[in-house]
């Protein structure tokens, strides 16, 4: 029964084909393909989007302003019905689910990131299936994580999923737009997430949900780089999901940095908010880059914004690209005296030391 672990992401075009409505006849569909994924020990875990889209037709589509307060109204109307359309379809194959609500605020603070990653874990050692969602109703811009894409991402990296499927309206990443090129091809394979990859991944795909190919090309990005393979993948295409589960070659596959897995520790930084940048000099990127070795302050050139230790900042280099993200061992308030010098003066200048490293090569991620 040691199955890989799945997450499964769905649009709001996904779970609506496009109509104003959650399509039910499409959802028992999916729920069956999941059924049998679950009954064979796959431990699969669902990012719901849609929540905005079932408000606004239980409500017969009211007249609202266009205010962050109309949309909140309907996600919470709407989230209620999202997780009992889940429910009751699952019910049909004697199967719980669990409903996660979650917000950036509870993945970038260390022990809540813990704490929804071991109630994840409580849900599938159980035999739940998660239904996870962004809590669009109380969320503000600070604390959005931004778009199911990256909140999807951010949840295989909590569980350490073998996969992550990104299901939406198109057939995968294409090497120009197939809306206004009849002669684009689509990309099987993606290798590595390169700059002429973000180019050719275009805008938003329909109005009714947030997000567009950029979206899951930046989501794969953050996943494939924990090691999760990363599938975008037609969300109306017959037996989708259970076939891509049994290596069913279907829409664009990212590749998983498996020589590059990270700790849990090291994956969270993925998740926080960069508090602040350090702008480095050419011999410590040299020896961050080249010799795997841990931050000097003598290599800290200047310090922006203002944290504490252990929150992560960039690491930026000379010409001012970030290579690296990290939580530092001093605060700003400390770096900014530190910067430049050798480690043995830290405690005279500071009058105590946390060690000779600014920021330790554990506690940082290559970008």
């Amino acid at each position: 029964m040691n199955k890989k672990t799945i997450v499964v992401k769905f649009g709001t075009s996904t779970l609506t084909l496009g109509s104003p409505k959650l399509n039910a006849p499409h959802m028992v569909d999916i729920v069956r393909q999941i059924a049998q994924l679950h009954q064979q020990g796959y431990r699969v875990l669902i990012v719901t989007s849609g929540a905005i889209a079932a408000g606004r037709h239980y409500l017969n589509h009211p007249s609202l302003p266009p205010t962050i307060a109309s949309k909140q109204l309907l996600a919470a109307v709407g989230q209620s019905q999202l997780i009992q359309a889940w429910e009751k379809l699952f019910a049909i194959y004697d199967i719980y689910i669990g409903q996660i609500l979650l917000t950036r605020a509870d993945i970038e603070d260390r022990e809540r990131f813990l704490n929804a990653r071991d109630t994840l874990h409580a849900l599938l050692d159980n035999r739940i299936i998660p239904v996870i969602n962004e809590n669009d109703a109380v969320a503000t811009a600070e604390i959005k994580v931004g778009d199911n894409d990256n909140l999807s991402a951010l949840v295989a990296i909590l569980v350490q999923a073998q996969q992550l499927y990104l299901l939406t309206d198109q057939q995968g990443l294409f090497d120009s737009d197939p809306r206004k090129n009849p002669d684009a091809q689509l990309i099987p394979v993606v290798e590595q997430i390169t700059e002429h990859i973000r180019a050719i991944a275009g805008g938003s795909g329909t109005h009714l949900g947030t997000g567009g190919m950029m979206t899951k090309i930046i989501a794969a990005d953050v996943a494939t780089r924990s090691g999760v393979e990363t599938i975008i993948a037609p969300g109306a295409r017959p037996n989708v999901i259970f076939d891509l589960a049994h290596e069913h070659r279907i829409g664009t596959k990212f590749i998983a940095h498996q020589s590059d897995r990270l700790e849990s520790r090291k994956q969270w930084l993925f998740a926080a908010p960069c508090a602040g940048v350090l702008t480095i000099d050419e011999g410590a990127e040299k020896a961050m880059l080249e010799q795997n070795k841990s931050l000097l302050p003598a290599g800290i050139v200047t310090v922006e914004g203002r944290f504490s230790r252990g929150e992560v900042v960039k690491i930026r280099n000379p010409a001012g690209k970030d290579i690296a993200l990290g939580m530092p061992r001093y605060n700003s308030d400390a770096l900014l005296l530190i910067k430049g010098k050798k480690s043995q003066d830290i405690e005279a200048i500071l009058g105590y030391e946390y060690g000779a490293v600014a920021l330790h090569r554990d506690d940082m991620i290559i970008l």
